[in-house]
């Protein structure tokens, strides 16, 4: 049988999600945990993963369509499968039809029906639909567990809270219908440690095989290759790949311990660099020239990869980037690092723009969703003291923008910096010599980005078509 691809629910509040964009075509080939498609609510975007390995059949709903939670939307065959017309799926009043391929009112689970997780799979595999005058039966969950009423866990949680002498009803859950997982259990036992004055209040983690995160889209033309700042991800740059066009191809590459790169010990920029050109070169094997583009330390290393790179960049667009002075906010990189909750998230997520109303509670959301895991927030917290020590930038890129702006292939550069950029001043562009235009953002902080993507996409867009026009 086919697998279901679901409209995932990634929180409480969430009724309906905007298809962004499809990593995988009709009819092609996707591998389990692969990046499926993008999802979208308010300004924040996530990816969800395939929940299997398949080929992808009978999309339902296009980019830009909204769907209800829990709506199929395309299915997954197995290799050698029989494809025919879209499988049956039941509606509300639980007759069955075809689905139509977008439906103006898709239906949308009641309170106790079958939730979604975030990786788009239907947690019990019954319809979406429920009869709001009968309550539902108790859930057999994944784990085997029966969830009817009683405290939702799973037994790697329970086995954990035993371990630590943690009571399970004082916790929060995470997981789908507020089940606990066995992350919240760490977090819980690490904020017990910190109250308790225990000094072992990182969590332990363990550098992971792999290589870096690379997600393409197909497009037309010359490649972006877009590289993410501190404590973010490849799906944050979706607003401005909007922005961009959707017919350009992209090309996101993940830094080590961020979105669905592997977790792995960094002892210092320059091996840092190392690893992401490593990346960039097997991103971009094939291809004649790429446009780069890098937000905040993901311009830095932007900066690090042209340097070494540049015969093969036809433009480099460098959004607020680190490394061009020692200035920088750590209170604010280490916040967003360490925190653990959505409340203890969104104030420093908010000191990244100019206006706090720009980063929403959907986007809040968003962002935690995989800082739940301590191991995560940890390592990122390991880099972070090997990047920024004692609150200081501790890697100096301004010979590298000298040598890329003036040098043989004079590599045509536009930086962007927001006006009220509260994480690195700006003015540590204007003491760098070399020859690219500084673009100064009325009314954005760090992230222009996010706040105002249409803008920065005229000033790339303008960029690329000299380069391109270049002879």
């Amino acid at each position: 049988m086919p697998v279901e691809i679901i409209m995932p629910k990634v929180d409480m509040d969430m009724s309906h999600g905007t298809v962004a964009e499809w990593h995988v075509g009709e009819g092609e080939m996707v591998k389990k945990g692969a990046a499926l498609f993008d999802i979208e609510t308010d300004k924040a975007a996530m990816e969800v993963e395939a929940p299997a390995e398949g080929r992808l059949h009978h999309i339902q709903a296009q980019a830009g369509a909204r769907i209800a939670v829990g709506t199929v939307i395309a299915w997954l065959y197995a290799e050698g499968e029989e494809v025919g017309d879209p499988p049956v799926v039941a509606t509300p009043d639980n007759e069955t039809t075809r689905p139509a391929d977008q439906p103006e009112h898709p239906p949308v689970p009641d309170v106790g029906a079958a939730t979604t997780g975030a990786d788009g799979v239907r947690q019990d595999g019954r319809s979406s639909a429920s009869t709001p005058a009968r309550p539902a039966p108790p859930v057999i969950s994944r784990e085997g567990e029966v969830e009817g009423g009683a405290l939702r866990a799973t037994p790697a949680a329970r086995a954990l809270a035993r371990e630590h002498g943690l009571d399970l009803a004082g916790l929060e859950g995470s997981g789908p219908r507020g089940r606990l997982q066995r992350q919240d259990v760490e977090v819980a036992a690490v904020q017990a440690r910190s109250a308790s004055g225990s000094q072992a209040l990182r969590p332990a983690w363990s550098p992971q095989p792999g290589p870096l995160s690379i997600t393409r889209k197909p497009g037309e033309g010359t490649p972006i290759v877009l590289l993410h700042g501190f404590a973010s991800d490849g799906p944050s740059f979706l607003p401005l790949e909007k922005a961009l066009g959707r017919g350009r191809p992209v090309i996101r590459i993940e830094l080590p311990g961020h979105g669905r790169s592997p977790r792995r010990k960094v002892e210092s920029f320059a091996a840092l660099a190392r690893m992401m050109v490593e990346a960039f070169d097997e991103a971009t094997a094939g291809q004649d020239k790429v446009h780069l583009v890098g937000h905040s330390l993901g311009g830095a290393l932007a900066m690090a990869i042209a340097d070494v790179r540049g015969r093969g960049i036809a433009s480099l667009g460098l959004i607020a980037p680190a490394g061009l002075g020692p200035e920088i906010d750590g209170e604010t990189v280490r916040g967003i690092a360490r925190a653990s909750r959505e409340d203890s998230l969104a104030p420093w997520l908010r000191r990244l723009a100019a206006d706090p109303a720009t980063i929403g509670d959907d986007f809040v959301k968003a962002a935690m969703a995989p800082r739940r895991d301590p191991a995560l927030r940890a390592a990122q917290l390991a880099l972070a003291d090997v990047l920024f020590p004692d609150n200081v930038q501790a890697f100096d890129l301004r010979p590298a923008l000298r040598r890329i702006t003036s040098g043989e292939d004079n590599l045509p550069v536009a930086i962007l910096w927001g006006r009220h950029d509260a994480v690195i001043p700006w003015r540590q562009v204007l003491a760098v010599g070399g020859e690219y235009g500084i673009h100064l953002v009325d009314d954005a902080g760090h992230v222009p980005q996010i706040e105002c993507p249409g803008r920065v996409a005229r000033v790339l867009g303008r960029l690329m078509n000299a380069a391109g026009s270049a002879p």
